[in-house]
């Protein structure tokens, strides 16, 4: 049996090399997507429009517009002289937000007898985006309200002490970079897409150019034609995974926290399921262009979608949840930021590898099961 599969692996192998351009794409396309994706698909909210309406326009005012554009968040777009101005910069985009500081601002500060209330406008059509801007402006305007108290109580000979002292500290990512949380998730869509679509489009060529036929009357069964028709696929998809782990660390400073072992066996069994998913599409389909279009479908959609990789699988509809079961990108996902981000071991994700062997057994199992009786026939 294995001198079997391996003729067919090194027939298949010889097949891939003849065609350069398919290798190429299947080598260095993913690397293109992931520099693409990468840089694209960001959740960081950076040189942020502030218009400044300064009503104060005192040296505390001043101050005040300074520490907000120290956070390195905000940049000064323009500066506004009347109320007239700003609805016209919020729907010209000319600002993302707008920083209104009142007249009795500085005056409020000094004579305590009310707040120093101050006003921030902030276009709210992207919510995620204006939720991310509110909360920069708030921990800018605390830690300059911070400042300005402990200068006045020094100022008057007070010893400042807080009740409560709020001091986060941010594990595994302490700069809150989406791009490290988003790289795994890219990763394992990449690799599921070209696996599925490379495998499937094999076997389905054998059926248009006829050759299944003979391949079907000789010695070989269904187990090592499907085993040896794969295994080049998943040397060519491993091989893309090295590249773009490199890759990553090069443009985007993605370092593996965790053991190398488990992260190379982890990544071998997630191939080894997306392989075993696009043998079954190539059983069940008739052309290439078929072939094609249903493991696009079957792969890019919930890899982005209900894998966890964008949207928190915690916040669907328990049905939803339920339903994220159907990509095994889901489970490898899980894997690679245990690995590489938060470097933890094996008692961490071990149920989501057995969660990718099921799901392997039971596609290579339903296409086996597919491909005898389409022999019989």
């Amino acid at each position: 049996m294995f001198r079997r599969t391996r003729a067919i692996a090194k027939k298949e192998f010889k097949q891939l090399w003849r065609d350069k351009r398919l290798l190429f794409v299947i080598l260095f396309f993913p690397i293109f997507l992931l520099i693409i994706f990468g840089y694209a698909v960001n959740f960081d909210v950076k040189n942020i429009q502030l218009a400044v309406l300064d009503k104060n326009n005192t040296e505390v005012s001043r101050d005040f517009v300074n520490s907000i554009l120290s956070s390195n968040y905000f940049k000064l777009a323009k500066q506004l002289n009347n109320d007239s101005e700003i609805k016209e910069t919020l729907d010209k985009k000319s600002a993302q937000i707008v920083l209104v500081i009142p007249k009795d601002f500085s005056k409020n500060i000094h004579t305590h007898k009310q707040p120093a209330k101050i006003q921030f406008l902030i276009d709210g059509v992207d919510g995620n985006t204006a939720t991310i801007i509110k909360n920069y402006a708030s921990a800018a305007s605390t830690k300059f309200a911070i400042k300005l108290q402990k200068n006045l109580t020094q100022k008057y000979g007070v010893k400042m002490s807080y009740p409560v002292l709020l001091e986060p500290i941010f594990w595994f990512n302490p700069d809150l970079q989406t791009t490290k949380f988003l790289i795994p998730g890219l990763i394992a869509m990449i690799l599921i897409v070209s696996s599925v679509i490379s495998v499937s489009l094999s076997l389905v060529k054998e059926k248009e150019l006829g050759t299944i036929e003979q391949i079907n009357v000789s010695s070989i069964n269904s187990f090592e034609l499907l085993s040896g028709k794969s295994a080049p696929y998943i040397v060519v998809a491993f091989f893309d995974a090295i590249l773009i782990l490199i890759v990553g660390y090069i443009f985007f400073d993605v370092i593996v926290k965790g053991n190398y072992f488990f992260l190379f066996i982890s990544t071998l069994i997630y191939i080894i399921s997306a392989t075993s998913m696009g043998i079954f599409i190539s059983v069940i389909s008739e052309t290439q262009q078929i072939a094609f279009t249903i493991a696009t479908f079957a792969t890019l959609l919930p890899s982005v979608i209900l894998s966890g990789f964008i949207f928190p699988i915690e916040s669907m509809p328990v049905i939803i949840q339920y339903l994220t079961n159907i990509t095994p990108a889901k489970f490898f996902i899980i894997v690679l930021r245990a690995i590489i981000i938060r470097g933890v071991g094996l008692s961490a994700f071990w149920m989501q590898l057995i969660y990718l062997i099921l799901f392997t057994l039971v596609f290579m199992g339903l296409a086996i099961i597919i491909s005898k009786k389409q022999e019989v026939k």
